[in-house]
């Protein structure tokens, strides 16, 4: 069961996120807050696990609050501005609902969440395939450009750590910051050296070299918990066991 907080100016949002929510098993809604700051004081007081927040309000807007609270719920952004998306996204944030809000959408986003807290997140039904063999990287194969925040940038496949897929973006973890771009998941795998990075999850694809552990269904790699999806499972850990034979 996830702890939900509820944040917009807006009474009528209000009332309909709150409907989303009841209708939703593994949702529990802890309350509701018409602001930013009353937030900050529901936070201080309760165990909350999502948190769906307004952009736009007075005092202080959504982006704002997550700034400079930095809550350690998973955020949620819902809005009326499509234009907030891309940092929104920059400040790790789950998914980004754009107003009017349709209850697939709402559970889609919700659906994130859970599989970002639950070591057994839901899986599709098609198998993974199995990672082939690929020769040696070419001298030009240690690198990758990818689009980002309006400008082409290189990145070193080294110091690419994992990848997350966010619908029609893709969050790429290489140092400090993620950087997100507009692909999907599968046109990644398509570049990624397989013998280095392995599709693990639908949405998560992980570079072996930065795996620090594996525990059951998850994987360890410094603060990141990555969980190892159903279908991927036997793929990766006969690859990981054929890593141990060498």
């Amino acid at each position: 069961m996830l702890r939900c907080l509820l944040v917009d100016d807006e009474p009528l949002a209000l009332r309909l996120l709150t409907s989303y929510v009841e209708r939703v098993p593994f949702l529990k809604l802890v309350g509701t807050c018409r602001s930013a700051l009353e937030a900050m004081t529901v936070l201080q007081r309760e165990a909350v696990d999502v948190l769906f927040l307004d952009i736009q309000m007075p005092d202080l807007t959504g982006i704002e609050f997550v700034r400079s609270m930095q809550p350690q719920a998973l955020v949620i952004f819902t809005t009326a501005y499509e234009q907030f998306a891309l940092e929104g996204f920059n400040l790790n944030a789950v998914d980004y609902l754009v107003k009017p809000i349709a209850f697939e959408r709402f559970v889609r986003a919700a659906q994130k969440a859970q599989d970002r807290l639950t070591p057994h997140p839901p899986e599709s039904a098609a198998p993974a395939p199995t990672p082939a063999p690929a020769p040696n990287p070419t001298p030009h194969d240690d690198y990758i450009f990818v689009k980002a925040d309006y400008h082409t940038q290189r990145l070193n496949l080294r110091d690419i750590r994992y990848l997350e897929g966010l619908k029609d973006y893709i969050k790429i973890y290489a140092g400090a910051k993620p950087i997100l771009t507009l692909n999907s998941l599968k046109a990644f795998e398509d570049r990624l050296p397989p013998q280095d990075f392995v599709r693990v999850h639908r949405s998560y694809i992980v570079a072996l070299a930065h795996i620090d552990s594996i525990r059951k269904n998850r994987i360890y790699m410094g603060e990141a918990i990555i969980p190892i999806g159903e279908s991927y499972a036997e793929a990766f850990f006969k690859l990981i066991e054929e890593r141990n034979m060498h």
